[in-house]
């Protein structure tokens, strides 16, 4: 068995030709961690940013020798610690949260906390679970920021987007009446998850969940007194109008996780793959991500 792995690091943040692929020591997992074999790992906004230095530019990075890329992640357990009782073999997803860290998912495996992770049912296979960790945590984490709906008007920007169209379905579940602001040709996947649709937004919204990254642009949309839910962590625009305004922070949560990976395999969420990329190809994933309209997700395989 080799002692080492390979995985994808930034040292100085530039973009994609920043990003190398190294190779670093396998480590054993701990008590209540496991080693996992990774299958895929999705290609997100945030990695992008990540590998652009825009989080070592808030001063949320600090380390000394490389930044680990990747967010999300499936694959099978390889190796338990002590006081784990998921089997060698198990078929997981999950998520790595945090930006100050040496590793990520863009790698041939990882040691992660096995509270954080959840099993992927039989009918979903690994690629397709890799997509679901951090966007639909997310989405799952900023409606709980802004509760029930109870009927209200919810605008759901960026609706096409990967966080966006997790935020219309589960919105609709908590009692919102969601509208989806995209591009035309969006339309029919928005109205297909059973919103309203728009292109072009009028202020007077009850909440709006900016998947789209607006901000203030989104804020104005809202009604005085109303809500507003961000997806940029340290970046939440000004309070005005007496809006109350979140920013989501996503976190692993391996109960929530497993919600989510049951509706997708039942196919009440929708499994996003555009294409899936050998990890060697990290860069071109990220340039083509980065020219945006990508519906799906990118899929690193090591």
């Amino acid at each position: 068995m080799s002692t080492t792995f390979r995985t994808a690091v930034v040292r100085t943040p530039g973009g994609p030709d920043s990003i190398e692929i190294i190779d670093v020591p396998v480590v054993e997992p701990g008590p209540g961690q496991v080693r996992v074999e990774i299958a895929g790992a999705a290609v997100n906004p945030v990695d992008l940013a990540v590998a652009a230095g825009v989080f070592h530019g808030r001063g949320l990075v600090d380390q000394p020798h490389h930044t680990g890329l990747g967010w999300d992640f499936a694959g099978t357990v390889v190796a338990a610690g002590p006081g784990v009782d998921l089997p060698v073999g198990s078929r997981v997803a999950g998520l790595v949260d945090g930006f100050d860290r040496d590793f990520g998912t863009y790698a041939e495996q990882l040691v992660v906390a096995a509270a954080d992770i959840a099993l992927v049912p039989a009918g979903l296979d690994l690629i397709a679970a890799a997509t679901v960790p951090t966007n639909g945590l997310a989405a799952a984490q900023l409606l709980d920021l802004l509760g029930d709906g109870d009927g209200r008007r919810l605008l759901v920007t960026g609706a096409a987007g990967a966080v966006g169209g997790y935020v219309v379905t589960l919105a609709q579940d908590r009692g919102w009446q969601v509208t989806g602001l995209a591009r035309a040709r969006d339309e029919e996947f928005v109205r297909g998850l059973g919103a309203g649709f728009t292109t072009r937004a009028t202020p007077g919204w009850d909440a709006v969940a900016d998947g789209g990254v607006l901000q203030e642009q989104g804020l104005a949309l809202v009604r005085d007194g109303g809500l507003f839910a961000g997806v940029q962590p340290g970046a939440a625009p000004a309070a005005e109008r007496g809006i109350t305004v979140h920013v989501v922070l996503t976190r692993p949560d391996g109960a929530r996780l497993a919600q989510l990976l049951d509706a997708t395999a039942s196919g009440h969420l929708p499994a996003r793959v555009h294409a899936v990329v050998p990890l060697d190809q990290v860069a071109s994933a990220h340039r083509a991500v980065a020219k945006g309209g990508v519906r799906g997700r990118y899929v690193l395989q090591p």
